[in-house]
């Protein structure tokens, strides 16, 4: 391909950019701190999104759509949520543009269209949907709502990279009452296990399910559950949370029901999120210095076939089976590409379609032909062999299924060879120099000991890991008693 490659051990945030921009999965906007999702990028996030959804409508939840503003006095209703999100909110105050009297060419602010109101662009859409609710909800018979939304959200960010963080990002946020506690924290728990299934069974990215430091807790919850995963330069990546948020909301917007029993109390919520951050985790999960790696179940092409010919009666020949094989294997729910056009040659194709991430290439050509077979090569570990075309349907469904789960083992293991216990502040530091991951270590459970290791090193607890056992120890930085260990680690 027509550009220079840096490989992760050089420069691995350049390697990043470089792969999401020469990918074709995204480039930077002319609205700064935006980006513009392409084709082939926004066809990936789409299969995650339709996965998604069947997931979500399988436990119950349905979709709706909410405004993009929020009235200033609805988000600043509950102050902890406001206070949270307050620095990164975008705020329209008016209404209008007009002619500049100056400058017939030039519009400007019409300062008499001033809004009675000014309007938050949503960071999040907690205040404007439980104002909804409050007229949703009078008795015990209107609950659970499970209601999910895709939709757009605005933080205004000063320092942005693709995918990870940007202005304007795409996500999903569900947002559910309930009458006992109970029920909405075993929603809060529900989600987040479809979240790890998810991150685990269709990106093949093992993750680490645990709960947040009041610390990292989103603003206005009681409690946030995480899914966390490792990036392969070392740093530990959030993909997704769940808010068991209490009554706060409830309270915030004077939400209550009547009980069975004729009471009126207030409603239980929660609500949960993962963003086109996902794409981000997908790509630095499994990717290389030759460009994307894709997990076969999130790839929008699964195979793509090249031909390789010597003028136009050879290519129609190889037309013939090539278009047979695609049939035959989206017959079976395979996704191909037959990539015949003429204006590249072989070589060109294998390079684009590997920086791609495409996981299974098919190559024939006149020689194949008579042999009624064909070169198959696999995107992960690089492999070939020779296949007989009569056997291919079989053969690439099970192939992308060793595809899949290989993608997965290998992510795992680099994972679980880069988790570091560590006992003295001395080792911690040195653990985190060497960039290996996450550090599991003693915590005295304070507010001010997490901020000063954050402020001393960077490394934040990433959560307090559900599997993980009680254990006495001795905090890795004041040497106060501690209960068990948390993970640390340096994040996006």
């Amino acid at each position: 391909m027509a550009f220079e490659k840096v490989s992760r051990e050089q420069d691995y945030s350049k390697w990043y950019n470089d792969l999401v921009v020469n990918a074709d999965l995204a480039e930077h906007s002319a609205v700064r701190g935006c980006m513009v999702i392409k084709p082939y990028g926004y066809a990936i996030w789409e299969n995650m999104q339709q996965q998604l959804d069947k997931m979500f409508k399988a436990t119950g939840h349905s979709n709706a759509y909410f405004p993009l503003f929020v009235p200033k006095s609805l988000f600043e209703a509950e102050e902890k949520n406001a206070e949270g999100f307050a620095k990164e909110c975008a705020v329209v105050t008016h209404y209008r543009l007009k002619t500049d009297p100056t400058d017939a060419t030039k519009l400007i602010v019409d300062p008499e269209a001033k809004l009675e109101e000014e309007l938050i662009v949503r960071p999040t859409s907690e205040a404007i949907i439980w104002k909804t609710y409050k007229g949703w909800i009078q008795s015990y018979r209107d609950l659970p709502i499970l209601v999910n939304q895709w939709a757009n959200v605005v933080r205004w960010e000063m320092r942005t990279r693709l995918f990870l963080r940007t202005t304007e990002f795409l996500w999903q946020e569900g947002h559910t009452a309930h009458a006992t506690k109970q029920e909405a924290l075993d929603e809060t728990r529900t989600m987040l296990d479809v979240y790890a299934e998810f991150a685990e069974n269709y990106m093949a990215t093992p993750v680490i399910k645990g709960v947040k430091t009041e610390n990292e807790r989103f603003a206005g919850a009681d409690d946030t559950l995480c899914i966390e995963g490792l990036m392969q330069d070392g740093k530990a990546l959030q993909m997704g949370t769940s808010h068991f948020l209490g009554q706060n909301f409830a309270e915030a917007f004077d939400v209550k029901y009547t009980t069975k029993e004729g009471k009126q109390e207030y409603v239980w919520a929660t609500s949960w999120g993962v963003s086109t951050r996902l794409m981000g985790a997908l790509i630095m999960t499994h990717s290389d210095d030759e460009g994307l790696v894709l997990p076969p179940k999130l790839a929008p092409i699964q195979v793509v076939i090249v031909p390789i010919y010597k003028g136009l009666e050879q290519l129609e020949e190889i037309s013939k089976i090539a278009n047979d094989i695609k049939s035959n294997l989206e017959a079976i729910g395979i996704s191909v590409k037959f990539d015949d056009r003429d204006t590249h040659k072989p070589g060109y194709k294998f390079a684009e379609w590997e920086l791609k991430g495409v996981p299974v290439r098919i190559a024939m050509g006149p020689r194949d032909l008579k042999n009624g077979s064909v070169e198959v090569a696999r995107r992960d570990t690089k492999e070939k062999e020779t296949l007989q075309i009569s056997d291919l349907p079989n053969k690439v469904s099970h192939l992308l299924k060793a595809i899949q789960d290989n993608l997965f083992l290998r992510a795992e293991t680099f994972r679980d060879n880069h988790i570091t216990n560590v006992n003295t502040w001395d080792e911690f530091k040195e653990v985190l120099e060497k960039k290996t991951g996450f550090i599991s270590a003693h915590w005295d459970g304070t507010s001010e000991t997490e901020e000063k290791i954050k402020q001393e090193t960077k490394a934040t607890i990433r959560c307090i890991p559900f599997d993980g056992k009680e254990e006495s120890g001795s905090c890795v930085l004041t040497g106060n008693p501690s209960k068990r260990r948390v993970l640390f680690a340096k994040a996006y």
